[in-house]
């Protein structure tokens, strides 16, 4: 670590280098120790010479982007280490099959070459870390190199005292208020360096690609709450929630990488309340506020005792489980969909150009979204264009495919339905502008102020599994993110906006978990891993973590309001491939989707995944096949008219349905299948 340190601290560093192979980079690396008079001028042939012979003869591509070529010579006078960062990545032949980039070169004389042992392990293990590696591509000068390298002390410095927990935001603290104070000392340090870090164009591309996908659902789940309701919440209500709580959400949450929005099982809820409301003869705006009210005690009651310390008994198992349902919904919204107009041929209510043009530009935009995401490993155009191309894939997608629709205007498609007016959506046979937009919980009936308790008990249930869930997948450690959790700071504030919400007559929002992991995915900086079969994967070494995107993709849903004839011209058909294009991408790292791929699989082509490694065919598909029943279950209980209020108690069944499952498999096979996090 010394001799490295030193060599960052003495500026002996090439960045940027334009070398098309390995002696091209000699060349540089020597013509820099002569200038520093660590190499005779007479003698750099020689020691040239040597370098391109070792390397041919013991390439020193390690992997994880990075080389160590490496010469002992008594041509040279002292020992010398030189950082290169290259400006294009070479393949020199990494055994993890990742483009080299960053390459120490390391000299001196013969009598040096043991000291040199030392400096090969401490630049293996600082390469392997994701966040160092990050960094070093950033850099600027040595100054940066040498505050990476701190930082790199700082994050893997043992204490004395004991390892640290592998989840400290979700550690009992024992103490009223306790967590909610470990949340606020984990993230007020960051609080500042969140906004600096979405001064980014990554963060740009993230707030046009998540704007589209926040507002169509929006809309989406606006509607049917207005058909569920009688027009009392509708589509207004909800894009206001969303601008107004994501706003606020951005700026004082604990984890500003979620994103809030409505979900099935509180939509399901909501449509129950009215149903009772209207069975009894009582107002159901007032009775929803009371509600509302003491959902917001209850959450607050939850975040202040720790209640969220009870979610470390949830593992792989229920957190995969439950994305795999989420991503499945999306797709299954978006085939649905498309599929009606199809349907709708059959009952002689459609026309065929506009079922196939809404085939053509669903598929069209998923498509373009989804190649144009991966163009990042392309090998055309430079570095910087490829990178632009996978940021702003899903927006330039729906743009393309927009213009399409608009080319071909002679077709009938259907377009965006949003709201004509800015005002609360009226419930039926209510005057034009009668309903305030204040409620007054107090024209609900006595006996409901207390009443209300009853299903507040059973709306916190929903909205605590749904947001912690959600916080679980987006803290996963695969994620590499370095900012700290805030479990129950971030259940306080849902709870204070689902209060706020409730007295405007606004949908209540949670966090929404295909939004929240795609707006991570496209903040993440990733590598591509190749393994010795030639299959591919994508590995996060690190997330851009900021609230200016979270606040910026609300505000312009707050602006949006302003214009909204305008979202009227986007075709439906185009936000339903860009369901379809979220809810593919959430699948990506699912090792539960890996798992059920080896039933498909020849046994003799498994992929080499760590769990095929080290645990037996028929132990993987048993365990897998226990998931894909909770899976099952889950999905019917969802698609159930009465029962899919009681979704999220099914979720919480998982727990207990993996603790006693676990009986049946080894610890050992266990740690393989339900590890918190990937083993390396």
């Amino acid at each position: 670590m010394r001799l490295v340190n030193r060599a960052f601290a003495e500026g002996n560093c090439l960045f940027d280098l334009h070398a098309r192979n390995m002696e091209e980079v000699f060349r540089a690396v020597l013509a820099q120790a002569v200038e520093r008079g660590a190499l005779e001028e007479d003698r750099r042939e020689e020691i040239f010479a040597a370098l391109v012979e070792h390397e041919r003869t013991a390439p020193t591509a390690f992997g994880n982007a990075s080389a160590v070529p490496h010469l002992y010579h008594d041509g040279m006078k002292d020992a010398l280490i030189v950082f290169v960062r290259l400006a294009r990545p070479l393949n020199l032949g990494a055994p993890d099959g990742v483009a080299t980039q960053f390459i120490y070169v390391l000299l001196g004389p013969t009598r040096r070459a043991a000291e040199h042992l030392d400096t090969l392990a401490t630049i293996a293990r600082l390469m392997s870390d994701d966040e160092f590696r990050y960094e070093c591509g950033q850099a600027r000068n040595s100054q940066d190199l040498l505050a990476a390298m701190e930082h790199f002390v700082d994050r893997t410095t043992v204490p004395e005292k004991a390892l640290p927990p592998p989840s400290p935001g979700l550690q009992y603290t024992g103490r009223l208020g306790g967590g909610l104070v470990r949340d606020a000392r984990r993230r007020l340090p960051h609080y500042l360096s969140d906004f600096r870090d979405g001064l980014h164009t990554k963060a740009l591309s993230s707030t046009l690609f998540l704007f589209f996908a926040c507002v169509a659902p929006a809309v989406t789940f606006g509607g049917v709450m207005a058909t569920y309701t009688d027009n009392h919440i509708g589509a207004l209500e909800m894009l206001l929630a969303s601008a107004i709580c994501g706003v606020v959400y951005a700026l004082f949450s604990g984890q500003p990488l979620i994103i809030l929005g409505g979900t099935g099982p509180l939509l399901i809820f909501t449509a129950f309340l009215y149903q009772n409301c209207e069975t009894r003869g009582i107002p159901f705006l007032p009775v929803y506020a009371w509600v509302g009210i003491w959902t917001m005690v209850f959450m607050i009651i939850l975040a202040v005792t720790d209640a969220s310390a009870m979610m470390r008994f949830f593992t792989r198992f229920t957190d995969e489980t439950f994305a795999a349902l989420i991503s499945l919904i999306f797709i299954w919204e978006a085939i649905e969909k498309i599929a009606g107009e199809f349907h709708a041929l059959d009952r002689g209510e459609g026309r065929h150009d506009t079922a196939l043009l809404s085939l053509l530009l669903a598929l069209g935009t998923y498509f373009v979204a989804i190649n144009l995401s991966r163009f990042r490993r392309s090998r055309y155009l430079l570095p910087k264009m490829r990178e632009f191309l996978a940021d702003f894939g899903p927006a330039i997608a729906m743009l393309a495919m927009t213009l399409v629709a608009v080319w071909l205007h002679e077709v009938h498609l259907h377009g965006l339905k949003v709201p004509d007016r800015l005002e609360p959506t009226l419930g039926s046979g209510t005057e034009q502008g009668a309903r305030p937009w204040f409620i007054n919980p107090l024209e609900a009936p006595r006996w409901v102020w207390f009443a209300s308790m009853i299903p507040a008990a059973l709306a916190v249930v929903l909205v605590f599994l749904d947001q912690n869930i959600t916080a679980r997948l987006i803290n996963s450690p695969d994620h590499n993110l370095h900012k700290g959790e805030a479990y129950h700071w971030d259940l306080a504030v849902v709870g204070g906006l689902i209060g706020f919400c409730s007295m405007f007559g606004l949908p209540w929002l949670v966090a929404a978990t295909v939004r929240s992991l795609n707006h991570l995915r496209s903040l993440a900086t990733t590598e591509e891993v190749v393994n010795r079969h030639g299959d591919t994967r994508e590995r996060i070494i690190h997330v851009r973590e900021n609230r200016v995107t979270g606040f910026s993709i609300h505000l312009l849903i707050g602006f949006s309001l302003l214009l909204l004839p305008y979202l009227s011209l986007i075709p439906l058909a185009v936000l339903y491939g860009l369901f379809l294009f979220m809810g593919v991408v959430s699948m990506a790292g699912n090792q539960f989707f890996q798992r059920l791929s080896l039933w498909f699989t020849d046994r003799n082509l498994y992929p080499p995944h760590h769990f095929v490694r080290t645990v037996p065919g028929r132990v993987i598909h048993a365990f897998t096949a226990i998931q894909l029943a909770g899976l099952v279950v889950l999905w019917l209980v969802k698609t159930h008219p009465q029962l899919g209020i009681l979704f999220p108690l099914f979720i919480a069944i998982l727990v207990p349905v993996r603790i006693i499952a676990g009986r049946f498999f080894s610890e050992e096979h266990l740690k393989a299948l339900d590890s918190e996090e990937e083993p390396e």
